[in-house]
């Protein structure tokens, strides 16, 4: 790239997926802007084989929204149509393995700094507790640290795929010039990542995760349950009682009948409305309207705005044939990643192995909640699609 008029997309498309970890307003105005760009580069788009399964989603979200009857309520899942860009913009204006790795090095800065304000206000959560008499446990898990998001599940959403993104990098990267402060930083994103008390969050980097320990050196796998002991041992800040509230959750307190709650009346549905779903945005207006006859009053205590499953949401919100299409898009990207370890160059294999880790990831807390709803959480994990996609697609990649 020679003229800065070839520079820019790359520099507005990177700088959209670092600033989707830190503000997704100035994420999607740097969208924008890498767009304008690309197009004023007369810069063509990178043909993706995920395409044809991204548009037949498209397509069936808008086809639900109309045969719903709430054409005009579908409005925010159509808008949402904008972040899929990511995966174009970035596929197209990066080119290279260092640009892929600055990417990833700045996600990491982004990520550790978020954590490292995560820390800060778990202290004066943990202070306010102990200092006003209450049971911390109780008070956290409906207050939980969001970093520089505004939710806790954005946030753990993202300290996942940051911290799967730099285990690839510092395990499998033939380069590690430059990469003493990530393993700092990594460490960060991890205590940010415990202290987002999410679940879902934290099986979904612990089995990707022990994946990369094992392809790298399968002794390194019983650094899992080594780690694992140890936080059950010591229990900071009650973690062994969060842990054990998957199987004995604490009432209602941690949401497990409500998700059971939310699959049960997703099932029901789909049975209504298998084809094309009750239509976007509606699952939480039309929620009481499916609840088992059986259901007992109050509801257990929870969010049921939505399904906090992807499967089940989708499934339900826009029918079974979306879901497959969706389903599609993730099992080739999958698909192709997988095969492509084998065949890229060695030097390009962590960008390979942080795509379908951070996939596997998204896809198994994906379960228990519906974390590409946020959009903060899919203009990163697109971005990745994309590096992944790069590190396959481009020839020269060096």
């Amino acid at each position: 790239m020679d003229s800065w008029r070839e520079r820019l997309p790359l520099y507005f498309a990177g700088g959209s997926a670092v600033a989707s970890v830190v503000s997704i307003a100035a994420s999607q105005i740097l969208l924008g802007l890498a767009l304008a760009s690309l197009i004023a580069a007369w810069r063509k788009p990178r043909w993706l084989p995920v395409y044809p399964a991204l548009i037949a989603w498209c397509a069936l979200t808008i086809v639900s929204a109309l045969v719903s009857g709430h054409a005009r309520g579908a409005f925010p899942q159509i808008k949402k149509f904008y972040v899929y860009l990511m995966l174009v913009v970035v596929s197209t204006a990066f080119t290279s393995l260092k640009q892929v790795r600055t990417l990833v090095l700045f996600w990491t800065a982004a990520a550790a700094c978020s954590a490292a304000w995560s820390c800060v206000q778990f202290a004066h959560k943990y202070r306010a507790s102990i200092g006003g008499g209450t049971d911390f446990y109780q008070a956290y898990v409906s207050d939980r640290v969001t970093g520089f998001m505004d939710h806790w599940m954005t946030f753990s959403g993202e300290m996942m795929m940051a911290l799967l993104l730099v285990g690839s990098l510092v395990l499998f990267a033939l380069n590690r010039r430059g990469l003493a402060w990530v393993y700092p930083a990594g460490g960060l994103i991890t205590v940010g990542l415990i202290a987002g008390f999410t679940r879902s969050m934290w099986m979904g980097a612990a089995v990707p995760g022990a994946f990369l320990l094992w392809r790298k050196k399968p002794v390194l796998i019983l650094a899992v349950p080594v780690a694992l002991g140890l936080l059950l041992l010591f229990n900071p800040f009650q973690v062994r009682d969060r842990l054990v509230s998957i199987r004995v959750p604490r009432g209602d307190l941690d949401s497990n009948a409500h998700r059971e709650l939310t699959r049960a009346v997703g099932l029901r549905m789909i049975e209504a409305h298998p084809v094309f779903g009750v239509g976007p945005e509606q699952v939480g207006p039309q929620f009481e309207s499916y609840l088992p006859p059986d259901t007992p009053r109050p509801l257990p205590r929870g969010y049921y705005g939505h399904l906090h499953n992807i499967y089940y949401h989708y499934g339900a919100e826009r029918g079974l044939v979306a879901l497959a299409a969706l389903l599609w898009f993730l099992g080739r990207a999958f698909y192709d990643f997988a095969r492509g370890i084998g065949t890229v160059k060695p030097e390009a294999r962590w960008v390979l192995y942080g795509a379908l880790t951070v996939l596997v990831a998204e896809l198994l807390s994906g379960y228990f909640e519906v974390n590409l709803g946020d959009s903060e959480v899919l203009a990163m994990f697109l971005s990745v699609v994309a590096c992944g996609y790069v590190a396959l697609l481009e020839p020269d990649f060096s």
